[in-house]
Formats: C-alpha cells, sequence, structure tokens
C-alpha cells in the first residue's frame, strides 16, 4: 500500500474507534497520522527501510508498526477486527450526506440502526426528531438524503455505460448481417449520468444478434428475449436494451429511441400539424389527402430532420431547450470538438493528493498533442488532500519553471481554498508568482445559500483570482451541491472577467450542461478542465467536451480552445 491508501485506513480506524466511544486521544493520534502521512514529501519505502517513520510529526512506535504492516503486507489484523465489531449496515450510514461517526452511534445506540431501511423507519416514526442532537430539521435532511441514495441507486455515471456499452457497440458491428449500429438513448445525448443502454440495429439477421446479445459473457440476467428486441441485466447492474430494424426504419428509429422525451414529443406536434403522423418505425399520413415529404428509401436523422424544415440536430441538443427554432433557422451551432482542446489547467501531481509527478502528467499531456499545460495542486488548508504550503508551492513554482519541453508550455498555478469567509488560503504575495489561481470551495459545504454566494462572490473580487473550479460542489450520485446562488456567481465572473471551469471529472461534471448556454450568452467564459489526478484522467476532456456540447458551447466560448500566445497574453489581462 502506498501512503494514500494508509492514510485512508487511519481515517476509517479513527472513525470506528469514534463509534465505539474509545479514547479521544487515540482517535486524534490516527487522524493526526494519517496528515502526517499525506504531508510527508520523503519516500515512504525509504522511511521504513530506515526505521526513521518515528521522525514524521505524531508517528509513534505503535503507528510506525501499523504502517510498516500495511506498507508491506497489504493487510491490517487489527484494523479487520475492528471492523468486524461494527455491523457492516452502520458503516454504510456514512455515506449520508449530514451523518458523522458521533450521531451514527447514537442511532446505533439509541434505536440500533444499522441499516438504510432501518434509518428510513425510524425518520417516518419521527423517532430520529426526539434524540438529543437531532431535531425535525435533521430528521428531515436525512430523508432527503436517504431519497437521494435510492435515486442515485438507479443511476450511473456517463463514463460508466461508456465503458460498459463500447465493447459491445464494437462486436455488434461484427455480427454477420449488420449494416448499421448505434448506441442510442441518454449515453448518445451525453448525459452526465444515464438509467441504462440503448442499442439500435439494422440487420438481416435479427435472430443473430438477439442471440449473442443475450449469451454474452457478463449478462447476469436475461430480462427479455424476443425477435427484435432483447433487455438484459450485467454483472455491474447496467441494463441494457438492444432493438433490431430494418435499414428503411433505420433513420426513423434512432432519432425515436435517442430521444429525449420531450425532443420526441415536439417533433410528433411538428407532424401533426402538418398532417402526418411519426412513429418510431416511419412517417405516414394523418388523412388519405395528406401528402408525405420525398424521402430516400433508407432515409438518415438528417433526411428525417430536413423533411421537418429543420437542419440536422446533434443528439446532445435534443432536450427540447431551444434546438427546433435554432434549427428552423439554420441557425444550430457548430458546436466544440475535442480537437479544438489545446490544453487544460485544473491537474494535480503527487505533490498534492494526485497518483502521477510531473514529469509523467508533462508526458501524457504531450502525447495529447497540447500545446501548454497548467499545474494547480491544493493548498494548505485541504490537508486532506495533502495540500501544499507555501514552501512547498514556493519550490513547486520554482520546479515548473525549470522544467524544459519543447512540445509542451507550462504554467504554475494553484487550486487555492477558498476559506469559509471569502478569503484565499494564499497571500497575495504568493500569488502574485503564479500564471493562475483556480479557486476552489472543499470546506464548510452546509454554509446557508446567503453566505455561500457571497463567499464564493468575495473570491471572484479578489485580483488575483482566475477562474472558478468546480462552482457547485456536487459529486454527483454521491453528494448534492451546496445551496448557492449560481446565477449571481455567474454575474460576478462576468463582470470581474473571470473564468468558470467546466470541470470534465464524470462524477462532477460541474458546471451543469443546463446552465451554460444563457451563461455563454451572457458573456461568460469557460474552461474545459480534467481535475486530473493522474497522467490517465487526461482522457477525461472528453468527459468535459461532451457536457459543453450539450451546453451548446462553441469553440469561441471555451478558453482553452485559444492559442498559446493568446491564453498568455488573457492570463496577463485577467490578473492585472
Amino acid at each position: 500500500m502506498d501512503k494514500k491508501e494508509i492514510a485512508e485506513i487511519f481515517e476509517e480506524i479513527a472513525l470506528l474507534l469514534e463509534m465505539k466511544g474509545d479514547n479521544p486521544f487515540r482517535i486524534r493520534a490516527y487522524r493526526n497520522g494519517a496528515r502526517s502521512l499525506l504531508n510527508t514529501e520523503k519516500d515512504l519505502k525509504q522511511l521504513i527501510r530506515e526505521g526513521k517513520l518515528t521522525e514524521l510529526e505524531g508517528i509513534g512506535d505503535d503507528l510506525a508498526d501499523k504502517i510498516e504492516t500495511l506498507a508491506t503486507k497489504g493487510r491490517l489484523p487489527f484494523y479487520e477486527k475492528l471492523k468486524k465489531s461494527v455491523p457492516k449496515g452502520v458503516l454504510q450510514l456514512r455515506e449520508i450526506h449530514g451523518l458523522g461517526a458521533k450521531k451514527i452511534k447514537v442511532l446505533y445506540e439509541k434505536l440500533k440502526i444499522e441499516s438504510m431501511d432501518g434509518l428510513k423507519k425510524a425518520c417516518k416514526e419521527g423517532k430520529v426528531a426526539r434524540l438529543k442532537g437531532f431535531g425535525g430539521k435533521t430528521e428531515q435532511n436525512i430523508l432527503a438524503a436517504l431519497g437521494a441514495q435510492e435515486t442515485y441507486a438507479k443511476r450511473h455515471l456517463w463514463l460508466a455505460g461508456w465503458r460498459c456499452a463500447m465493447p459491445i457497440l464494437e462486436q455488434l458491428k461484427k455480427l454477420k448481417g449488420v449494416k448499421k449500429v448505434e448506441i442510442a438513448g441518454s449515453l448518445r445525448r451525453n448525459l452526465e449520468t444515464i438509467g441504462d443502454l440503448d442499442f439500435l440495429v439494422a440487420a438481416s439477421s435479427p435472430k443473430t444478434v438477439m442471440t449473442w446479445f443475450t449469451s454474452q459473457p457478463d449478462v447476469s440476467r436475461v430480462l427479455a428475449k424476443g425477435e427484435t428486441k432483447s433487455s438484459v441485466v450485467f454483472k455491474g447492474g447496467m441494463q441494457a436494451d438492444i432493438r433490431v430494424v430494418s435499414e428503411s426504419e433505420f433513420g426513423f428509429a434512432l432519432i425515436y429511441f435517442t430521444g429525449s422525451k420531450e425532443h420526441n414529443l415536439k417533433l410528433r406536434e411538428r407532424a401533426l400539424k402538418k398532417g402526418w403522423s411519426l412513429s418510431e418505425y416511419t412517417l405516414s399520413p394523418v388523412e388519405k389527402k395528406s401528402r408525405l415529404p420525398s424521402l430516400p428509401k433508407k432515409p438518415t436523422e438528417s433526411d428525417v430532420y430536413k423533411a421537418f424544415g429543420l437542419s440536422y440536430i446533434p443528439p446532445e441538443l435534443r432536450e427540447n431547450r431551444g434546438e427546433f427554432e435554432a434549427a428552423e433557422k439554420g441557425k444550430i451551432p457548430t458546436l466544440i470538438d475535442v480537437k479544438d482542446i489545446r490544453g487544460t489547467f485544473h491537474n494535480h501531481t503527487t505533490e498534492s493528493d494526485g497518483k502521477s509527478n510531473l514529469k509523467e502528467m508533462v508526458e501524457a499531456a504531450e502525447k495529447m498533442g497540447w500545446e501548454y499545460f497548467g499545474i494547480s495542486d491544493h493548498s494548505k488548508s485541504s490537508f486532506q488532500a495533502n495540500g501544499l504550503s507555501e514552501e512547498r508551492l514556493e519550490a513547486q513554482i520554482e520546479a515548473i519553471r525549470k522544467f524544459r519541453s519543447s512540445k509542451l508550455f507550462l504554467f504554475a498555478g494553484t487550486e487555492c481554498d477558498i476559506l469559509p469567509d471569502g478569503k484565499l488560503d494564499f497571500p497575495d504575495s504568493l500569488l502574485k508568482k503564479l500564471d493562475f489561481a483556480i479557486i476552489s470551495i472543499h470546506s464548510a459545504l452546509s454554509q446557508d445559500e446567503k453566505t455561500m454566494t457571497k463567499r464564493l462572490i468575495r473570491a471572484i473580487e479578489h485580483p488575483l483570482s482566475t477562474m472558478v473550479g468546480h462552482v457547485t460542489g456536487r459529486i454527483l450520485l454521491r453528494r448534492e451541491p451546496y445551496k448557492v446562488n449560481v446565477a449571481k456567481v455567474i454575474d460576478a465572473c462576468i463582470a470581474n472577467k473571470k473564468i468558470i471551469e467546466l470541470n470534465g471529472n464524470p462524477w462532477r461534471l460541474d458546471m451543469d450542461w443546463r446552465l451554460w448556454h444563457e451563461a455563454s450568452e451572457k458573456g461568460l467564459m469557460c474552461c474545459i478542465n480534467t481535475d486530473a489526478h493522474s497522467a490517465q484522467d487526461l482522457h477525461l476532456i472528453q468527459a468535459g467536451v461532451n457536457v459543453a456540447r450539450k451546453g451548446w458551447l462553441e469553440k469561441k466560448h471555451v478558453v482553452n480552445t485559444l492559442k498559446l500566445s493568446q491564453i498568455q497574453k488573457l492570463l496577463k489581462q485577467m490578473r492585472g
């Protein structure tokens, strides 16, 4: 195990001990030990080899022995025994936002709650509200969090869907008799989370397709198997549906099964106004006298839209959010493409909580074909992410300036914490030495909307801030956004000529795509970042671009499509 994994185990040990009512000093020792491991720049293996673990602040002989055991053997009997002493269901309660160890301990001891279902039942019966330290508001918040958990369980991240779907798509293309095949549904529309996978196939032998699809090695359950449609569930819990149509039906079916429901309904309404009936397979007259448009024998999606007097509407825009009006006027935007990206700025290294060092990150960025690359490790208040002190950031800036790459220009930056009062985590004297500063919130997430909004705007108004990172703090399928007036934050960024990032981490994809169209028209600048914590993460730029496309963003709206000389000029202007 590496030091980050060991630190995580120490944090969990502290939590378990706290739940068991152990000595507070012992609990604090594990938390301090975790922090010390994250903060040290020294190589863990070397420290163990030289017997110098106890030289780290807060690491005594007991913790040193446990660190060495975990590092060399990958397991710790004490930790495993401790985990078994607490019901597994109790530990799962940590997933509920707002429930810490002390509250979970009370719930278990007073109400014998050791599962999500048990907690929900107790809340509905009003038992939780009567507990000391809880109250009615806390009970309602827990119920809301439980409801969110149930919703999350039915959804999957876009990335999980894409990784599951792509191998299936490639295999379907190779089947005998398959003429056309496409992914449909919410995955094709690049929604941030999806319910299931949808495949559409045009084939001469539907039986061959059905047999292969339902007998894949990863299929755990066949929900339905018919002559032209089937449904399965994979071992990971993802459901997938497939439908086989003729080539003459494929264009109509692809529009229908791509959706969204609102888009399809609007298109059907337009058909009825013209005296047509639009189904998932064809276009037919409502009455005999109704005249149908001329279409090819095997119409494409473009052919169908053209028949309605519309230019082609990209799948990402099919949400009934103004795409029909734009298509009528021939004003569908030329959406940004991943090839337009020339570099990114939100990237972490092993100096904070990244898994790749500076050299490895630079080499990966070079392979992406980018012109420039920003390093923005965490600031000191993010101790859980091994945030950099002033001295460590000074040293990193120097290292970045000295690093030479013939293919890539390096920008020195930071992901600087916005403190609870809106101040920045580093002094101006240090921020001035940077090329850019991403400002983000990682703490005090429960502030009310007014306080949180004021906090963000104060940081935006700081002359040395450059762009806002993951503006709402959401973690998809895990944590709801903190309460903030995003409209006011957007206005503040426009007024102060600051950027809001579109965070391409599939768990974040923040700012939400629903906000970008209007914001970009008002003049908000976007930077699509990966929030990369490893060299492999740079490929997540595709997820960020997907969301940008859903937000109607064009190349002109995104600052990291600028050439190196242009982005250098912009950053200098922004920082006075």
